[in-house]
């Protein structure tokens, strides 16, 4: 029997709104993966090459794209960010989902590339109450979050663009959203033709 094909889910979300707790509760069902990005970014205390990003130079960013190995690539912030088609297809083909966290400009590059991909939108309650986490963090200055909170806003006017939009106010509600996304998008007519053979097939048996 031919195994199913993953899907593709492309998963963003503004600074704050805890995208990584999210997929880290998601990641714990067993068929999902997170794809590593290339970035020409140096790597932070802590980061490993292969496990946060694949670190890579300039030249070496160019040349994957001269062989068009990335599904997807940006330059954000003076910096190369990109998703290698090896991080995606194989794992796909395998039956794999796999997940994308990535921005709105990289998302909608991959919409136009891969319209059969599950595209979903995290967003806080409220700006507000984005704001009163990124405070919480305690990791940034006041002109910092600030300038996060309205590219966020910036981002959310741009959330009308994905299949699915998740307000994450709690954790396991947003995380429960999620899989009911992933459960409707099973029982869609143009993924059920097998299903639909296999009813054919049962009901001639029993003329």
């Amino acid at each position: 029997m031919k195994m199913s094909k993953g899907r593709l889910i492309v998963f963003s979300a503004p600074s704050g709104c805890g995208k990584g707790t999210m997929l880290e509760e998601i990641l714990k069902e067993g068929s999902f993966r997170c794809s590593i990005s290339a970035t020409t970014r140096d790597p932070r205390p802590g980061e490993a090459d292969g496990v946060n990003y694949y670190y890579m130079n300039n030249d070496e960013f160019a040349e994957h794209i001269k062989n068009n190995d990335f599904l997807e690539y940006a330059l954000y912030c003076d910096h190369y960010y990109g998703t290698l088609l090896s991080e995606v297809e194989p794992y796909l083909e395998k039956g794999i989902n796999v997940i994308l966290e990535i921005e709105v400009q990289g998302a909608m590059r991959v919409k136009e590339i891969r319209p059969d991909g599950i595209f979903i939108f995290v967003a806080p309650p409220s700006i507000q109450e984005l704001r009163r986490r990124l405070h919480k963090r305690g990791t940034e200055a006041e002109d910092v979050i600030e300038q996060r909170v309205s590219e966020a806003a910036g981002e959310i006017e741009q959330s009308v663009n994905y299949d699915y939009i998740i307000i994450n106010d709690a954790l396991e509600d947003a995380v429960s959203d999620f899989f009911d996304i992933i459960n409707a998008e099973k029982l869609k007519a143009e993924f059920s033709a097998k299903k639909i053979e296999e009813v054919l097939g049962k009901c001639s048996d029993q003329q």
